[in-house]
């Protein structure tokens, strides 16, 4: 059986894929596999993997694992430090590069609101849970940073914003009744704003083609589409046109089986009144 050659890395592409790219290297001169270091730490294989792909970041403590592990000299530490300083990945960088270009933007959601619909108090929870080894301080400049992009709704001539949210994002109460019954309201409100449509993917509809994470069809005037990726902690732009081209008839097959937007928005309007009931039994 032959051992398929590891996948080639850019170091130059981003500051994770250095960190992937030298964590590699030093694992390669100490002689040991992905299996054998995640051991030591320890620490599934696969999540090394990861890291070296520059997919995913490790914590601070498993990073000073890592480097002390592999007689990194502080190299590890310093690049991770860097990292943390920067307030999105790379690959979230350049999606909201190109968002803030964009003249219409698709989006089916499987997991939560869109940023550009959040509260504050909806994006700390969401947030905080998500990256639980932030400090309250960093989780409150993330709040910011993520609210601050909602200004792309307010320009004289916004983006044609049309979103499909898994029927999961608005049943789940993220940050409790309150929290997520206010969120509602703020979704409910964008869909009534012109160049804002939102639509409910219902549980009653089954399986779908988009059950791998949520998907963003970004448009432009003088530019091909793109799309965006997204699961977890990990995003892929996508610029290929025959991959996009894929990804936009996932979209529209989730899109012809969401509920129209006068009956979403009567189905959200009474998932946020079953949360404002639930707020006041508490």
């Amino acid at each position: 059986m032959t051992v398929p050659a590891p996948k080639e890395l850019d170091p130059s592409t981003s500051l994770a894929a250095l960190y992937g790219s030298k964590l590699r290297k030093l694992r390669v001169r100490a002689g040991l596999t992905q299996r054998e270091l995640g051991d030591r730490i320890p620490l599934a294989h696969s999540r090394i993997a990861q890291f070296e792909l520059g997919n995913e970041t490790p914590p601070q403590d498993v990073s000073r694992r890592l480097d002390t592990l592999l007689d990194a000299g502080g190299d590890l530490t310093d690049l991770w430090e860097h990292i943390k300083r920067t307030p999105y990945p790379d690959w979230a960088r350049r999606f909201m590069e190109h968002e803030a270009r964009a003249t219409a933007m698709h989006k089916y959601m499987a997991h939560s609101v869109p940023g550009l619909l959040q509260t504050e108090a909806y994006a700390r929870e969401v947030l905080r849970l998500g990256q639980p080894w932030c400090t309250a301080e960093e989780i409150e400049e993330k709040v910011a940073t993520r609210v601050s992009r909602q200004a792309l709704l307010q320009r004289a001539e916004p983006p044609l914003l049309w979103v499909v949210l898994d029927e999961a994002v608005i049943r789940r109460p993220v940050g409790g009744h309150a929290v997520m019954r206010d969120q509602l309201a703020r979704v409910v409100e964008a869909a009534g704003l012109p160049r804002i449509e939102v639509q409910v993917l219902p549980f009653a509809a089954g399986g779908h083609s988009a059950m791998g994470g949520s998907l963003t069809l970004l448009s432009f005037e003088h530019a091909s589409d793109v799309a965006y990726l997204e699961a977890g902690h990990s995003g892929e732009l996508v610029e290929d046109r025959a991959m996009v081209a894929r990804h936009s008839y996932r979209y529209d097959l989730v899109h012809a089986r969401a509920l129209p937007p006068d009956t979403s928005r009567a189905l959200l309007q009474q998932a946020m009144e079953e949360f404002d009931h639930a707020k006041l039994a508490t």
